[in-house]
């Protein structure tokens, strides 16, 4: 009954106008018919519950074979998992960044402040030794109400003060200095890696990770501001082009900063994962979890952490190797139909 009132919403929040983009892209890219496209993306929606979006960020129009198509992890299997390892009444410890911060304090690599909790003059002291610091909308996503501030001599610290709490950006956070190596990326903002892990009884396993980056404008590595973002191996090596939503395009190097992906070492890696498996254990009622990690120059630190991690980005047919998702990697831990979630 769930899974055909899921189908249902999602059959009824669709856009026909969104589709036939996507349509045309795709017959753009493949030369292929768009009826047959058409066709094929209602069979892959009812038969494997693979939207137009995914379908296309999937490349199912190049994956052949149902053997194939069944190895992608869905938007559906994604909230099944969520909703089975994910106790929401521990979900505000993510969701808003004071809460996160004091959960984590001991990863985060940097000093913050609460404006709800400061006064003037104890937003004065902070701001004493500091050039620059962000400012952040406590429950915003997606790079949404962050912002990088100035400060200097000129500063009129008390109107500052009065002008974030009305913006509602009360979380105040000291400028994180990245590992020189990872401005080679891009310098405009700390590039995060997001590292997914789901919790298993008291083992922690890592089943991928990403390193996102500004196109070289931006501020923000986020992806829904124009930020770009590559496959990382086990090693935490690049093995494949970034690709930027907003464009549709794949760079084999960075149009800002001219540095190539393929091969590119990300400093700490390692080190990243460990950070990642001993904050995993913090909060063991959420067990699945996208983490955001900063390299800094003495290592990796925690920038948030996500309870609804992505499925998509981490499956772009432009960084697939033979064509195949990541599904098994969840069945291997949690069993073929995903009955072994304990």
């Amino acid at each position: 009954m769930r899974k055909i009132k899921t189908l249902l919403r999602r059959i009824k929040g669709m856009s026909f106008k969104r589709m036939f983009m996507h349509v045309n892209q795709i017959h753009e890219e493949s030369g292929r018919a768009k009826l047959f496209i058409v066709i094929d993306m209602f069979w892959s929606f009812a038969r494997y519950g693979v939207g137009y979006l995914d379908y296309k960020v999937f490349g199912f129009n190049y994956v052949r074979g149902k053997e194939k198509r069944k190895t992608f992890f869905t938007m559906n299997d994604n909230l099944f998992l969520v909703r089975n390892v994910n106790n929401k009444e521990y979900d505000y410890k993510f969701s808003d960044k004071i809460a996160f911060n004091e959960t984590f304090g001991d990863y985060l690599g940097r000093e913050w402040l609460d404006l709800n909790k400061a006064s003037v003059e104890d937003f004065e002291k902070f701001l004493s030794d500091k050039k620059t610091v962000f400012v952040k909308v406590v429950d915003s996503c997606g790079g949404n109400g962050v912002e990088k501030v100035e400060i200097n001599e000129k500063t009129d610290i008390p109107a500052l003060y009065n002008e974030l709490l009305e913006k509602k950006q009360t979380l105040v956070e000291e400028c994180l200095v990245q590992h020189p190596k990872m401005n080679e990326l891009s310098p405009s903002s700390i590039n995060t890696i997001r590292i997914t892990s789901v919790l298993k009884g008291e083992q922690v396993y890592i089943m991928y990770a990403l390193v996102r980056m500004s196109n070289g404008e931006s501020s923000v590595d986020n992806i829904s501001s124009g930020g770009m973002y590559c496959p990382v191996d086990e090693n935490g090596m690049i093995f494949a082009p970034s690709f930027c939503d907003k464009t549709g395009l794949c760079y084999k190097e960075h149009p800002f900063t001219k540095t190539k992906f393929e091969g590119f070492v990300i400093p700490f890696y390692k080190e990243a994962e460990e950070l990642v498996k001993k904050a995993a254990l913090e909060v063991p009622q959420i067990r699945y979890v996208g983490w955001d990690v900063a390299i800094c120059k003495d290592g990796p630190v925690l920038i948030e952490g996500n309870t609804i991690p992505g499925y998509d980005m981490c499956q772009n047919h432009y960084h697939l190797r033979g064509d195949v998702g990541i599904l098994p990697r969840f069945q291997k831990i949690f069993g073929e139909d995903f009955s072994d979630l304990g």
